[in-house]
């Protein structure tokens, strides 16, 4: 999140080929604005056009098994719960002219902070929609329901919303300092959304209708110029929500609205293959390019393809670290493939990877090229699973300076935006672990979890301690015989010895790391296939900067456990803006002497079951642990390797 009258913040700085041009939908008449809800609804929901080469599953068809992932997501469920919707709701009952004698939340959520109503009116609804899609946590539905009603009767006649004056946006349009109001109407907007599309409030999708409605208005007084200096403060996803209330409206106002937030002197250059994102906030520009690849599933228009595949590219590339995060201090200071100097308290924020996640759904749908998921399982397990405590707090950034902590919101008094994205986050994990074409079926993440193939009659279950065994077990279940492929994906990061069996037998074929093993037959009710996922101890080195090497076990990113030495609760928790924001000494870097970058001998595994190891450094031997399993006291991800420092000085 970009900070603008935010005191708080006083430490953060102010390629693939796209496919041939698919035919463009003729054009049909706008709605009368004056009859939004009846000329909206009416109308059929525009359908994506046929870019996609895999499809995935909706929510409720994959149901996931016990696991890290089903305990993070029942903590997150809770934290939710405990939130009171009188309280979510005050700041727009203040803003309507409703009565209203909740306590105010603080943060982010303070009656006179201007980001407010970000959390309580967008996140909150859309981690709630997505527990009930995902979980049918029908206890959340309800909440959410609750709070879209109560929403809706602070909606203005003009279709306006939000928990802070429209007087934000004349400041917005008059070029006067303000934080960043679309970034927060895009949030209550995509809420809304989900309520209706993942949890079936129409409620909520009238709200969002007068909302689109509202916002093409608002857009039409300005030109291009005046747009171009508009879109210099933080709009976060707004073009993605509005192609999204196009899609399910058919209204192309809302498409013509979305299509105003092209950015060109972001999009220009990553249309024509350059990363010129040096100095940009990070987490502002991820958002507008989701909303280009919606674009491009809509219309079919290969530019929206192009730039968003090559900022995909460029980013997970060369822009992040080995946990899959990205940023310092909020921004990309550096140029593409050097990130020396940037290992600090403040790298990674939190949204960047969520966002990234989110682009990466997008991509892998038009290509099926499972290294896309190489990525998205690192930052899965090491930039976010990790990012929750077990009250549910979450992580804003993701220190990775020597000796840093992690440090969490407070229950009521911070909503951050990674607070929002992370209760989004935490409630979806069942949404990317199979992937479907017309026939076959693709297994990418190695999660346990049942999904229901309704189209086909087909049941999978996938029964796994992944990663604390190297292997996981499928059994189908099947109306009748039928044949299609099995696509297992084989992680770049797999050992040697990998092998797969068939009802007990071993078969004489696999495949490259990075591919996919494809398993083509006629399968039959009871069949089981066993997939053997040897981990190894791999390296990567710091783009930038062969002397700081991080270490992997299979995709997990390992961490040094420092101790807790002078941690303080005070250093874990609140902060930005909740008093004194405590910032620990630097410490040394862990070093060792390692023959080359690539040298594991270094670290060795001391119980793979329990996912324990042990350093051999300059100063001892050192006690290691997944990333994602270190809580409450130092870690150091990146070690320094003085041969390589020697030799590099």
């Amino acid at each position: 999140m970009q900070h603008g009258e935010d005191p708080r913040r006083k430490f953060l700085k102010g390629a693939a080929a796209a496919l041939a041009a698919a035919a463009i939908a003729p054009r049909t008449r706008a709605f009368d604005m004056a009859e939004p809800a009846k000329a909206a609804t009416s109308k059929q929901a525009v359908p994506d056009r046929p870019v996609r080469c895999v499809q995935p599953f909706a929510l409720d068809q994959v149901r996931l098994l016990d696991s890290e992932f089903t305990r993070a997501a029942a903590i997150n469920r809770r934290y939710l719960q405990s939130l009171p919707i009188d309280r979510l709701a005050h700041t727009f009952r203040l803003q309507a002219g409703l009565p209203s004698h909740a306590a105010p939340l603080g943060g982010w959520e303070k009656p006179d902070c201007e980001l407010r109503g970000h959390f309580t009116g967008g996140h909150y609804l859309s981690a709630c929609a997505l527990a009930y899609a995902s979980d049918g946590d029908e206890a959340l539905k309800a909440r959410g329901d609750e709070l879209v009603a109560a929403l809706a009767k602070c909606q203005r006649p003009n279709g306006y919303l939000s928990a802070f004056p429209e007087s934000f946006f004349d400041r917005l349009g008059s070029g006067q300092k303000v934080w960043a109001p679309f970034y927060t109407i895009h949030k209550i907007h995509a809420g809304m959304l989900d309520m209706y599309r993942l949890a079936g409030n129409q409620q909520a999708l009238q709200v969002a209708i007068g909302m689109g409605n509202w916002v093409a208005r608002w857009l039409n007084g300005f030109s291009d110029a005046q747009m171009a200096s508009i879109m210099k403060t933080e709009f976060g996803g707004i073009n993605d929500s509005m192609y999204e209330l196009y899609a399910i409206t058919g209204n192309e106002s809302y498409r013509d609205a979305a299509h105003r937030f092209d950015q060109s002197s972001l999009f220009d250059p990553l249309a024509s293959y350059r990363d010129e994102l040096q100095g940009l906030h990070a987490n502002t520009q991820v958002p507008k390019i989701i909303g280009a690849a919606r674009r491009y599933e809509l219309t079919g228009e290969p530019r929206y393809r192009r730039l968003a595949e090559f900022f995909w590219e460029t980013v997970t590339q060369h822009r992040t670290y080995a946990t899959g995060g990205s940023s310092n201090d909020e921004f990309w200071h550096t140029a593409p493939g050097d990130l020396k100097g940037q290992l600090g308290l403040y790298t990674a924020e939190s949204c960047v990877a969520y966002n990234l996640l989110k682009l990466t759904r997008h991509v892998y749908t038009w290509n099926g090229d499972p290294r896309a998921f190489d990525y998205y399982e690192r930052t899965l397990y090491n930039a976010r699973l990790g990012t929750q405590d077990a009250d549910g707090m979450k992580l804003y950034f993701y220190p990775l300076r020597s000796g840093a902590t992690k440090f969490y919101n407070s229950p009521t008094d911070s909503f951050w935006c990674c607070t929002g994205t992370g209760a989004e986050e935490f409630a979806r994990f069942n949404g990317n672990i199979y992937f479907h074409d017309d026939n076959d079926l693709y297994v990418n993440l190695f999660v346990p979890s049942e999904l229901n193939w309704t189209q086909q009659k087909l049941t999978l279950r996938q029964e796994t301690r992944f990663p604390r065994e190297p292997r996981t077990q499928l059994a189908l279940k099947l109306a009748q015989p039928k044949h299609f492929a099995l696509h297992l994906r084989i992680p770049s990061w797999i050992g040697p010895d990998a092998k797969v069996r068939v009802n007990g037998q071993i078969l004489d074929v696999f495949a490259s790391p990075g591919s996919y093993l494809s398993l083509q037959r006629e399968w039959h009710d009871g069949d089981r296939i066993e997939l053997d996922l040897p981990m190894r101890l791999h390296t990567m080195t710091l783009p930038g900067d062969d002397s700081q090497v991080a270490m992997l076990y299979g995709p997990l990113v390992l961490g040094a456990r420092l101790g807790t030495q002078g941690v303080t609760h005070a250093m874990q928790y609140g902060g930005y803006g909740t008093g004194p924001e405590p910032e620990p000494p630097a410490q040394p870097p862990v070093r060792i002497a390692a023959a080359s970058a690539q040298s594991t001998d270094w670290m060795r595994v001391v119980a793979a079951d329990e996912l324990r190891f042990e350093a051999s450094t300059r100063n001892g031997a050192v006690a290691v642990a997944p990333l994602k399993d270190i809580y409450g006291e130092r870690y150091a991800v990146y070690w320094q390797n003085e041969s390589e420092a020697s030799s590099s000085g």
